[in-house]
């Protein structure tokens, strides 16, 4: 289904004409800036308020919150609001952005995704996907708190704010900033790119689909494209299931202490021991995911618990998970999860996101619980329900209620892309194998939806990278570190379609580096250093 671009504050033909232009093949050289001032004529846009304009200085600041890295460059930091109002709720509302304008500017501009409920202004400086940050390489960088204040969910409430979160600040901040960028360089960006994971990663799904002529390539990470009818039922379900085998506290089940990290060391190992060596070599990592069939039963305890094994309910717990949530009749609501062992490792995010850390007498802290029951009350059931929780969420009854807010959020059902293609968008997808929110099986079902939309010609306009161990967006026993950008920029400018993206570890393999392979190829190794990407191949299973 097709949903028109709403065209608001700006002339907004005017825009997506400029949008819809063809860029030249080479972006042009860098050139100096015009000062930063609230007041330029530049940021002088009907139904748009500056609230502040400050010139950053180079190598003076960090993204807030960073306390290592490179600093930024020089460069004038935005903030703006539009469309203030008062919502049904009888709270205020705007859709808030940030913009930063690099001095030397690269003729680029960047998108940055957001993620979680949104509600906040993360740094406009392009993190993900982009080591050393967009904003140092010349891009201008735009980020939205998606159209409401505050990170948690009680902005469903208002329906405004809804179809805002969904899309329409989006459209309306891509539009706003690409006119700021061509007021304040005095010319329109030569090539137009999205980054986002998550929330983030779903947005840029979006972004193909209802507005397909805004950018010229989208990295689109662990995507939330059905969370508001899929993943957050998966959520419920893990939830239940591990209570159902927790131990009991005064207050309820002790959630976190379904699985000790014991348990999940076991679980690891078993995976490692079973998986890890059929990508040729046992390095720590399963890169040849569709070889390994794991069976958590050969963990399972002859009778009780050991430390050495885990006791039947726990490996019981673990295939229900595993296998995704179904209704009473068998009806699959979600999908399966891969077997990956940086479920079970101690960098990984899996524990925080299935189990929490809160010990007994205290309210289960899992994101599970506090994020994404948070979004299921608020405003993915329609109408909001604050009764409504992962424990008690019915598979049966329930899941129809999401259906409302699913129609307008939901980019999992449209594998058509065709102008987005015609225009011809790059769409570069990466997940984490080891991904505990967002399941990388589904992430291979939309690509293979879309392969068989498009045929051969799939490889020409979009592309899916599994990278082995890591969790959700980054971290995680894997090599987590890649330069997204710099392969989407050589396939959107060069016509050089990634072949294999490098990747580097971080926290848990330092030092060492491997290919990400386009699905389905997948990292096999050939000899050579263990830690170099250049004794891999990729290789079709």
């Amino acid at each position: 289904m097709r949903f028109p671009a709403p065209c608001a504050t700006l002339p907004c033909a005017a825009a997506l004409l400029a949008a819809c232009t063809a860029p030249s093949s080479t972006p042009s050289q860098a050139a100096a800036a015009p000062a930063c001032s609230a007041d330029a004529p530049a940021f002088a846009l009907s139904g748009v308020q500056i609230t502040e304009a400050l010139a950053v200085d180079a190598d003076t600041a960090r993204p807030p919150g960073v306390g290592s890295g490179p600093m930024l460059v020089a460069h004038c930091k935005l903030t703006g609001r539009m469309a203030s109002r008062i919502g049904i709720d009888g709270k205020p509302y705007h859709i808030g952005f940030e913009l930063r304008l690099p001095r030397e500017w690269n003729g680029r501009f960047l998108y940055q995704g957001g993620g979680g409920n949104d509600g906040v202004l993360r740094p406009a400086v392009g993190p993900q996907a982009a080591p050393g940050y967009a904003l140092n390489r010349g891009f201008a960088v735009v980020t939205t708190d998606a159209g409401h204040q505050g990170p948690d969910a009680s902005f469903g409430f208002d329906p405004i704010a809804r179809v805002d979160n969904a899309y329409n600040a989006h459209d309306k901040v891509a539009v706003t900033a690409k006119e700021i960028v061509r007021r304040h360089y005095g010319r329109n960006a030569e090539r137009s790119y999205f980054i986002g994971c998550s929330g983030g990663g779903r947005q840029g799904m979006m972004f193909t689909q209802r507005f397909p002529s805004y950018f010229d390539g989208v990295i689109a990470m662990a995507p939330a494209m059905r969370v508001s009818k899929g993943a957050t039922i998966a959520a419920a379900w893990d939830t239940q299931a591990l209570a159902a085998i927790a131990p009991r506290g005064a207050d309820g089940p002790v959630l976190s202490q379904a699985l000790s990290d014991a348990d999940l060391a076991l679980l690891r190992k078993g995976i490692l021991e079973q998986c890890d060596a059929q990508d040729g070599v046992a390095d720590g990592l399963v890169s040849n995911p569709a070889a390994c069939r794991f069976d958590p039963r050969r963990l399972m305890c002859a009778a009780g618990k050991a430390p050495d094994c885990l006791a039947a309910e726990q490996v019981g717990a673990l295939k229900k998970m595993f296998a995704g949530p179904i209704d009473s009749a068998g009806r699959k609501l979600y999908f399966t999860w891969p077997w990956d062992p940086a479920v079970g490792h101690p960098q990984n995010d899996w524990r925080l996101w299935k189990l929490g850390t809160a010990p007994s007498g205290s309210k289960p802290n899992s994101r599970h619980v506090a994020l994404m029951q948070d979004a299921l009350q608020g405003y993915f059931v329609t109408p909001p329900d604050r009764a409504l929780t992962v424990f008690n969420f019915d598979f049966d009854r329930d899941p129809a209620r999401l259906d409302a807010h699913a129609w307008i959020f939901n980019t999992a059902d449209d594998v058509d892309l065709a102008a987005f293609r015609a225009r011809n968008g790059k769409l570069l997808f990466a997940h984490g194998l080891a991904d505990p929110i967002f399941s990388p099986d589904e992430m291979v079902d939309y690509y293979q939806r879309l392969s068989a939309r498009h045929g051969a010609a799939t490889a020409e306009f979009s592309r899916l990278f599994l990278v082995p161990g890591m969790g959700h967006c980054q971290g995680g026993a894997a090599t987590d570190s890649f330069d997204g950008l710099g392969a989407l920029m050589n396939w959107v400018e060069k016509g050089q379609a990634p072949q294999r993206i490098i990747a580097s570890g971080t926290a848990v393999f330092p030092g060492r580096t491997r290919p990400l392979c386009p699905y389905p190829a997948y990292a096999h190794y050939d000899g050579g250093n263990l830690e170099d990407a250049a004794s891999f191949s990729c290789r079709t299973p």
